[in-house]
């Protein structure tokens, strides 16, 4: 299996931070359904939204970032790793 060069997993630790661009969040309502999706996966996460940027940050949680992402896809968020 050859998997291509975007593909990665990142184990979250505890206070670790990850983020992403989410295309498809353009405003407040899609925020909060965002920020709904990922509390809804990981209840301890801190979310930071960043809508200008079409960023989310998550930190403080016990979810890993394939989970976190497949979460958001299931939810119908076009959610993908955000650059370093």
């Amino acid at each position: 299996m050859v998997e291509s060069p975007t593909s990665y997993h990142l184990q979250k630790e505890d206070n670790a931070m990850v983020r992403f661009v989410v295309e498809n969040m353009n405003c407040a309502g899609c925020a909060k359904g965002v920020t709904a999706t990922v509390k809804a996966t990981d209840p301890t996460a801190q979310i930071e939204v960043h809508l200008d940027r079409k960023e989310v940050a998550v930190s403080g949680g016990h979810t890993d970032s394939d989970t976190l992402r497949n979460a958001l896809h299931t939810a119908g968020w076009k959610a993908e790793a955000a650059p370093a």
